[in-house]
């Protein structure tokens, strides 16, 4: 264990004394002990992590009752659904810094393993890729998702809010009205926002690698098998250690394809693109892109859950939550370790089904394919789209662009009732490098849908969150700052939209676009040294 060296050493005496003086006793040295780090992601800003605290003391529980010694400290965390539209930018650079410290205090202090006690979007993605860099063993517990709130029949949570904006700027609502409604219908207390979004198609994904303890991914954050689970996951760990399984034995290449299988089946955020392949490639894996959207070629979309349907998270797990989506795809699946000392197959073999409309069999899906897509054309190499969210008289789309190159211009468009039915919305600059920082466009596509607008698509070089629904095409590549062709449309051109062809074009010929590509200036934004070096970051890997 890495640890040995600290606790028997003659060299580590001293190190020895500064660990007695934060608090170890002379037991905690024994060779047979291994030390745990728990990174923990409670902060009480998130409502996805005021409770993490106690799960904590149920993992530090179960990892001494398991003969090991805990170190915990504390990993930051963005709030997406409070940083979004104000202060999204720091959201995905976040990521890098969360597996950073991970990667700082786990090193530094020879420590043998760790649990990451994580819910919200960015930090499990962190977490995972810390996971796969330094490959000591891991098992990542998830904080559970909230329970919505049923008023007749609909479900709600926080993000069910974002839509009301564009009922107020459209003048369907009052702002005294949206505030009530705020209040009646949409604060649900502790655990990830109630939907397939960002934070639970992660806790899912992370399930599905075999990262975390069977059920953890959809079991709520008030339900009292929570804290069992925080207590098995403290065991499991110490138990990892003594057999030196690590992340890069679990996480492999199969794990991967299983991960963006049930994906496709669930219908998860877009997101998922993002941080797939960022995690792989901390164990040396490539993840392409149109892996992704293979993949959903071949696999159907066997749940409804909010955004793209009428379900909630809580339905999900009383359905038999990943383990019985994963049950629906045995035979496609690849088979690989977890953290549970069961491969996956034996986990989607044991398991039982409990409703089949909830999670469907794959003969009687909710759509043919899966819930991602990836489109080309003279816009963009790659772009992402959320296929299942969108009607199906939006598949298929042309109309005139309304190019915009911030969220506050497009609201106020919105407000003055200069956007149109028929019209594609063009962000730009909201990528890696352009926003810096790639923010979620949540709240103009939910202020869109929430202004009635039925015929609008969506397009931009930054990302959507999971919380997404519609024509809206995101994660264009290249993006605008690096001279892609989204940054030529002008207001007025023709887009072309094909999803069921993959198909994303712009009706201008390519010398056109490179003579407008040639005369363009990015429009310049306040940087502070942290958002400075996540460009440079991006632009290096260009490069």
């Amino acid at each position: 264990m890495q640890s040995t060296r600290l606790k028997t050493s003659i060299e580590a005496l001293p190190h020895r004394a500064l660990l007695m003086s934060a608090g170890l006793k002379k037991d905690d040295f024994s060779k047979d002990k291994p030390w745990i780090g728990v990174a923990n992601s409670y902060n009480n800003i998130i409502p996805g992590h005021v409770h993490l605290n106690e799960l904590v003391k149920e993992v530090k529980k179960g990892i001494r009752d398991a003969g090991g010694v805990p170190f915990e400290w504390g990993i930051p965390g963005i709030c997406d659904g409070i940083a979004m539209f104000f202060n999204m930018r720091y959201s995905l650079p976040s990521r890098d810094h969360i597996a950073d410290n991970i990667e700082l205090m786990m090193l530094s202090h020879s420590l043998d393993g760790w649990v990451g006690v994580t819910n919200c979007d960015k930090i499990t993605p962190g977490m995972l890729m810390a996971a796969g860099r330094i490959d000591l063993p891991c098992v990542i517990l998830t904080g559970g998702p909230m329970k919505a709130n049923i008023i007749d029949e609909k479900r709600y949570d926080p993000i069910s809010n974002f839509s009301i904006i564009g009922e107020v700027k459209s003048g369907k609502k009052t702002k005294e009205q949206a505030e009530r409604f705020m209040h009646e219908c949409t604060v649900c207390g502790p655990g990830s926002c109630a939907g397939l979004f960002t934070a639970n198609s992660m806790s899912c994904l992370t399930e599905t690698l075999g990262m975390s303890l069977t059920r953890c991914a959809t079991t709520l954050a008030i339900d009292e098998k929570k804290k069992k689970q925080a207590y098995e996951t403290g065991k499991r760990i110490v138990e990892l250690v003594k057999k030196d399984i690590k992340p890069s034995q679990i996480m492999t290449r199969n794990a991967f394809l299983n991960a963006i299988m049930v994906d496709m089946a669930i219908g998860g955020s877009t997101n998922t693109v993002l941080h797939l392949p960022a995690i792989a490639k901390e164990l040396g894996i490539d993840l392409e892109i149109d892996l992704f959207d293979e993949i959903a070629r071949t696999t159907p979309n066997i749940c409804s859950i909010r955004p793209s349907g009428p379900y909630a998270m809580e339905d999900l797990d009383k359905a038999g939550g990943i383990p019985a989506v994963l049950n629906r795809l045995n035979n496609k699946l690849n088979d690989s370790i977890t953290v549970n000392g069961k491969t996956i197959k034996q986990i989607a073999g044991e398991t039982k089904m409990f409703d089949d409309e909830i999670i469907r069999p794959l003969n009687n899906p909710y759509h043919k394919e899966g819930g991602i897509a990836v489109l080309k054309g003279n816009i963009a190499d790659s772009s992402v789209v959320k296929q299942t969210a969108v009607s199906d008289d939006m598949l298929v789309h042309t109309g005139p662009a309304k190019v915009f190159v911030s969220e506050s211009d497009l609201l106020k468009a919105i407000e003055k009732k200069n956007i149109k039915e028929g019209d594609v919305i063009v962000l730009t600059y909201m990528g890696p490098c352009g926003a810096p920082g790639m923010p979620e466009m949540l709240t103009p596509t939910d202020a869109i849908k929430g202004a009635g607008y039925k015929k609008i698509a969506l397009l931009t070089d930054g990302r959507f969150s999971g919380a997404t629904s519609g024509a809206c095409i995101g994660h264009i590549e290249p993006e605008a700052y690096s001279k892609g062709g989204i940054a030529a449309i002008q207001n007025g051109d023709s887009i072309e939209i094909d999803i069921s062809n993959r198909k994303l074009n712009v009706k201008l010929s390519d010398e056109e676009i490179k003579e407008r590509l040639k005369k363009l200036k990015p429009p310049e934004r306040k940087l502070i040294p942290f958002l400075k070096r996540f460009r440079e970051m991006n632009l290096n890997k260009i490069r």
